[in-house]
């Protein structure tokens, strides 16, 4: 049994249960593109897209602007283009399968990063630092990054996979945007039922009702194990320790 055929099967590229790789309602997504306000023409680029489904918003929300999206998930990058190509936006939204870290074009009017830090290898700092370096001179910056809503313990820890010092609180998240020159416009974080939807549509919702449907597969057990590994991780451990905030920051 292959761990990473199990991988494969609840990845979220192939979840349309998912309508992006985050736990965002449509209501938070609305606020968060009139809050970054991209100007008819903008240029934006997205480093971690996905399959670049807030990208489309952006872009759709101002006209004449156009939308990278730099993404190494070949899955997700296939089906942003063929999403991309079912709205209209095949010419304003192109995708680059290339490292988030790697991507050299600069004067961007508004960067995008969610949950992607660790394509930098100095995590937060860097990445703030690398988005801030992509935008021009009053440009803006949305970024998705975890903190701790509180001190995490051992269950939470494990859970998550993670160290305590792997994330800070909100407020030294806020800090690390303006060490590197961002200013914050707005903040908001994912809530409770933001994360719970999450988890249901993403691992342990695709996860289960793909063991449902194979009760014979070989990889069936390993499916389930897989699940409720997760679950266990969810709502034994980082459910209301561990946080998702949204930075829209002034560069």
């Amino acid at each position: 049994m292959s761990s990473e055929e199990i991988r494969a099967l609840m990845s979220a590229a192939p979840n349309d249960r998912l309508t992006w790789n985050t736990p965002l309602s449509e209501e938070h997504a609305a606020r968060l593109v009139a809050a970054c306000a991209p100007a008819p023409g903008a240029r934006i680029v997205d480093l971690g897209s996905g399959w670049g489904e807030l990208l489309m918003r952006l872009v759709e929300s101002a006209p004449g602007s156009t939308g990278d999206g730099v993404e190494t998930d070949s899955e997700a990058v296939a089906r942003g283009r063929a999403l991309a190509g079912q709205r209209g936006l095949a010419e304003r939204v192109r995708f680059h399968e290339v490292p988030a870290a790697e991507w050299p074009e600069k004067d961007y009017d508004l960067a995008v990063s969610i949950g992607a830090s660790h394509a930098w290898p100095g995590g937060t700092t860097e990445a703030l630092a690398a988005l801030r370096a992509t935008v021009r001179p009053g440009g803006r910056v949305l970024f998705g990054e975890g903190f701790w809503e509180r001190e995490p313990d051992a269950a939470a820890l494990a859970g998550l996979g993670a160290e305590p010092g792997d994330f800070g609180s909100l407020l030294d998240l806020i800090r690390q945007a303006e060490a590197v020159g961002l200013r914050p416009l707005q903040v908001t974080a994912a809530d409770r039922r933001e994360w719970d939807i999450f988890e249901s549509d993403a691992n342990i919702g695709r996860g289960e009702r793909w063991a449902l449907a194979h009760p014979d597969h070989p990889l069936h057990d390993g499916v389930v194990a897989a699940v409720d590994e997760r679950r266990t991780g969810y709502y034994g451990g980082y459910r209301g320790t561990f946080g998702l905030a949204y930075l829209v920051l002034s560069a």
